[in-house]
């Protein structure tokens, strides 16, 4: 060990006269155990001396140095090897054809059927085409897509809904107010169970039944102390995005600003999701080029590499691709483009998976880890648009309530039009198979969190300042604030970090 410990000091001694520095015997004297001058020499083989007059070096800083370093490379492991990705789309692009919509359909049917074949209600359903066998105000239940919704001269509502055998009209009546009122959120081509009974060629119904989540799920929480980060929405390249607000949230997560119990909370971090809309990209929306501050697509996402490159590196980052990003609208979206955003790639603490993703991180042999949902929210619009309730309740002010929509309903875009989409032959990637832990999302630059049924909701905010067109619609940002999950009690704070 003493002749390996000389060694080591002579190479140090080599690697300072190599670049023009005298090393005094009082320094290298310090150097008093094999664990120190290792450390020092492992981090000096990966430096260069700009300056070759500064002759006095700080030990203990090097050594501090290479703690550090070791650590973060030790956490990174760590964390890397805790974050799993459960699904992330990854299907070449093919030839499409009519038929492929049938299938993909199908599929999505057999999916949903199947959880909603898990209520007692429906644990008898029979197909459409056997209704005709059925007496009059016989009891019945079925499963359908909703092919269409009307309400009848009387103030009803009247349903056609259809499985793979045929179709069949249901009565909502208006007089059972409560199933009326949560009946009228119903949307065209949701896949729901409906328990009533038989009159001539209608059903009557008595209940309907969506897929949605199990009422006894678990409220899984970590065994140790430690946090997930949420972001959406930087929208790197607009001359409105909030360098200073993003310069605050990279000095606090590095720990160099905030009360004792941020810096505490900054200092174990351990897992930072972004939800899409990394850059603004270009052409997205009419005469976005006079907001945009850099115009070509690959120095928007160098710019956002650079950014990123400042977050602490034993700190995974999970980023799957919004509708702002360089590819694809058509859900689910691959993982951000290797051609248009290469820089991103050289990041290596990032992890790319598709929109939408399904990722299970902090599991251990003794705890099944958390599984998060990750969809940036294209179809938000559509149904803030299209659903009365959504809209009166908030609206884009209340992504939690859109949220908890999709989630009742399994799918993150329940209907034809909501959203553009690839008619998957092999099954529907929309379609919410496993309940999250946590659903993250983004899109529409507001943050929101809510728990549901023991899943916790969160809608990341963004870094972009009201835009013209956001002005139009009527969107109002709150931009600047990140939620932050506790994994082992699952509470939630919002940072704020912009005015």
């Amino acid at each position: 060990m003493e002749q390996e410990l000389v060694k080591k000091k002579r190479e140090i001694i080599d690697f300072f006269l190599k670049n023009g520095v005298l090393i005094s015997t009082n320094l290298l004297n310090e150097i008093n155990n094999y664990g120190n001058i290792s450390k020092v020499f492992e981090l000096l083989k990966s430096k260069t001396i700009d300056d070759p007059l500064v002759m006095d070096l700080d030990l203990n800083k090097l050594i501090n140095e290479a703690n550090r370093q070791n650590t973060e490379t030790t956490k990174e492991v760590q964390h890397r090897n805790q974050v799993k990705v459960t699904f992330s789309y990854k299907e070449e692009p093919k030839k499409r054809d009519p038929r492929d919509f049938v299938d993909y359909f199908t599929n999505r049917y057999k999916a949903l059927e199947k959880i909603l074949k898990q209520h007692q209600e429906l644990k008898d359903t029979i197909s459409i085409n056997k209704l005709t066998s059925k007496k009059d105000k016989e009891s019945t239940s079925i499963i359908g897509i909703v092919s269409s919704k009307q309400t009848t001269k009387n103030g009803n509502l009247l349903l056609v809904i259809e499985d793979p055998t045929g179709q069949r009209r249901v009565i909502i009546n208006k007089n059972k107010l409560s199933l009326f009122n949560e009946a009228k959120d119903i949307v065209l081509d949701e896949i729901i169970g409906v328990t009533g009974v038989n009159v001539d060629t209608i059903t009557f119904a008595n209940n309907i039944i969506w897929p949605d989540t199990p009422t006894n799920r678990e409220l899984k929480k970590a065994e140790n102390e430690s946090y997930a980060l949420f972001l959406s929405d930087l929208h790197v390249g607009s001359s409105k995005f909030l360098p200073d607000d993003f310069e605050k949230f990279l000095r606090w997560v590095n720990g160099e600003m905030g009360n004792e119990q941020q810096r505490h909370i900054a200092n174990n971090i351990e897992y930072i999701f972004i939800a899409g809309d990394l850059v603004d990209g270009c052409g997205i929306y009419p005469e976005q080029d006079k907001e945009l501050a850099t115009k070509d697509i690959y120095e928007q996402y160098r710019e956002c590499a650079e950014l990123l490159k400042q977050i602490p590196q034993h700190i995974p980052l999970i980023i799957c691709p919004g509708n702002h990003d360089a590819l694809r609208i058509s859900e689910p979206q691959p993982p951000l483009s290797k051609n248009f955003a290469s820089a991103m790639y050289e990041l290596n603490n990032a992890i790319m998976v598709s929109n939408p993703s399904l990722i299970n991180i902090n599991s251990s042999d003794n705890f099944p880890g958390f599984d998060v949902l990750m969809y940036h929210g294209y179809s938000f619009d559509y149904f803030v648009a299209e659903v009365d309730s959504l809209r009166n309740q908030g609206g884009y002010d209340r992504a939690d309530l859109i949220m908890k929509f999709l989630l009742k309903r399994r799918h993150l875009a329940p209907t034809h039009l909501s959203t553009l989409y690839l008619p998957d032959t092999k099954k529907d990637p929309l379609v919410i198979e496993k309940v999250p832990d946590f659903f993250l999302s983004g899109h529409i630059h507001k943050t929101a969190t809510t728990n549901y049924r023991n899943t916790t909701l969160i809608c990341g905010s963004c870094w972009q300042s009201k835009t013209m067109f956001q002005e139009k619609v009527g969107h109002n940002p709150e931009p600047s604030r990140v939620p932050i999950v506790n994994l082992q009690t699952r509470d939630i704070k919002i940072l704020k970090f912009g005015h």
